[in-house]
């Protein structure tokens, strides 16, 4: 049987999601990577693999023959890169050759991972039609390239009959976040009782993976083309996300605060570093602006036109807190324990790369 449905980029964190969320409802699926990507997060999984590189317009042609719905769930989302020319390659100049083989390919849908940060910043509560973005230069270049790669695909859906779909995605947690993100590393520091600090009044819009991948794939069957939808599961602070973490596994939780005025120092002392080292740092101001710039959103359309419902955020955070603890250690890309492991896990910002 030929596989139905694409996912390019599907080593990463979502898209590795995707292709298990698709195989797990029986669907044909074919999973597009690199020769060099890490296939860890789909060892378990039997899958029709394509490889290729986004860059090789005959690979991807070749990857989307014979599919009807295309997941595209790649993006460099490291905004601390000294050399601002790769986010724009990888997230706006590499996009438009595949827009063009996937207007040949005759597809169904074309589900497009975007990012909330292309949502603008307002006095209340934000959704998709809120007006224009309004922070670009405050965010970046990594914001200014991930606005630029949705205004992208819109056009080519609204000016070339382009069947695409955004989606408006949160910071992602939960089992399989093998690198981890940058955001997830704080809840495996948290397991571990490594995060003796934590920043005041600081929060984020997050969403668990597994249900970032369900929109994805809800959008492709029902999403309305041309529109964007916000994938999240609501505004938590992140001090009671690694709080709950360290519970969960009986770590020390974070015990001293520092005000959020400190950032932007952090951040000048990380470009400091960063430019007498010659290497990549993480703490730069803009990534530390980026930790707290948004505003709460509103994600009811997701539930009113794709009848998708996130899961409480403290099932996840006990997912991930067990997948950093077990799962990772056992390899599943699952975050499951193998059936020899006994005991059970209490109820309960941007990566790199491949998302």
């Amino acid at each position: 049987m030929s596989a139905r449905h694409l996912v390019i980029g599907a080593s990463g964190f979502l898209g590795s999601h995707v292709v298990r969320a698709l195989i797990e409802r029986g669907e044909p699926v074919r999973a597009m990577v690199r020769r060099t990507s890490s296939l860890r997060a789909l060892e378990d999984l039997d899958v029709e693999y394509a490889y290729g590189d986004i860059e090789d317009p005959e690979s991807v042609r070749a990857a989307m023959r014979g599919c009807e719905v295309v997941y595209y769930c790649v993006v460099d989302a490291r905004p601390w890169l000294r050399d601002p020319a790769r986010l724009f390659h990888t997230n706006v100049t590499s996009l438009r050759p595949v827009l063009d083989v996937a207007l040949e390919a005759g597809l169904r849908r074309f589900v497009f991972t975007s990012s909330i940060a292309t949502l603008p910043i307002g006095e209340g509560v934000v959704d998709e039609g809120s007006g224009p973005h309004n922070w670009e230069r405050r965010g970046g270049a990594y914001v200014q390239s991930r606005v630029q790669a949705e205004r992208l695909v819109l056009d080519y859906a609204r000016d070339r009959g382009l069947p695409a779909v955004a989606m408006c995605v949160a910071n992602t947690y939960g089992p399989g976040d093998y690198l981890p993100t940058p955001h997830g590393g704080f809840v495996a520091a948290a397991v571990r009782g490594k995060m003796p600090l934590y920043v005041r009044g600081v929060g984020a819009e997050v969403v668990d993976i597994r249900d970032a991948a369900r929109a994805l794939i809800l959008a492709g069957e029902r999403g309305r083309v041309g529109e964007r939808y916000i994938v999240s599961a609501g505004f938590h602070n992140s001090r009671e996300l690694h709080d709950l973490a360290a519970r969960i596994s009986g770590a020390e939780p974070p015990r001293y605060g520092i005000p959020r005025a400190m950032l932007p120092v952090a951040g000048l002392l990380g470009e400091i570093a960063a430019r007498i080292s010659g290497k990549e740092v993480r703490l730069t101001r803009t990534s530390m602006r980026l930790m707290h710039i948004m505003t709460p959103l509103d994600h009811s359309k997701a539930e009113r036109e794709l009848g998708w419902y996130p899961r409480p955020i403290r099932d996840t955070i006990g997912d991930a807190a067990h997948f950093f603890t077990v799962g990772r250690r056992r390899g599943r890309a699952d975050g499951s324990a193998d059936p020899d492991v006994s005991g059970t896990v209490p109820s309960t910002t941007p990566t790199g790369g491949e998302v």
